[in-house]
């Protein structure tokens, strides 16, 4: 979905949350019920547009066996289950690759960078990313707020239809990294 909607307007974009729990269920009546099925639903509500969040009994099982990075959201108090969960939120390792050709103007795209990354041409628009910024607060609940930030700015200046944005995802790679900003240019075929 976020190939897909990298060339689509941002009011036109499907994006999904996900929430992943490893837990029991109980399933009743073609019905499913129980601890494990609510906190993944709660789960979802913490996820951003387009994200997964996972619970810590779900990073145990995968953390080692998948090509991801986890973020660690702390412990989160989430309604209807008496204790608090640890939730991790799921970011690919690199970016994602190259979205299919658009003609549209002012859309967004999403690159893959890594060993077999060549430069990109740079666009006949201007071009620009708008990497994520950092949360100097110390507060890790304002993450979210930060983040906010930089995907609204994102959507914005991608609604002007004489520039060329790439796509937030791309631009959240490289979140929590000290970059070279020509290098990062470079990669994202930005100028």
């Amino acid at each position: 979905m976020v190939v897909r909607n990298a060339a689509v307007p941002a009011a036109r974009r499907i994006e999904f949350r996900m929430g992943v729990n490893v837990g029991d269920i109980i399933i009743e009546e073609g019905d499913i019920f129980g601890d494990g099925v609510n906190i993944a639903a709660r789960l979802e509500a913490l996820a951003e547009p387009g994200g997964i969040c996972i619970s810590a009994a779900t990073h145990e099982q995968v953390r080692d066996k998948l090509d991801f990075s986890f973020e660690d959201m702390g412990e989160q108090q989430v309604k209807n289950i008496a204790r608090p969960v640890r939730v991790y939120r799921v970011r690919p390792k690199s970016p994602l690759p190259n979205p299919p050709p658009h003609a549209g103007e002012g859309s967004a795209r999403s690159v893959r960078v890594g060993a077999a990354a060549t430069e990109l041409p740079l666009p006949e628009k201007p071009s620009l990313v708008v990497l994520p910024f950092q949360n100097l607060t110390g507060d890790t609940e304002q993450e979210y707020f930060v983040d906010g930030m930089v995907e609204e700015i994102t959507t914005a200046i991608a609604r002007l239809p004489r520039l060329f944005v790439i796509a937030r995802n791309s631009a959240f790679t490289y979140k929590a990294e000290a970059v070279d900003v020509k290098r990062v240019a470079q990669e994202l075929g930005v100028r």
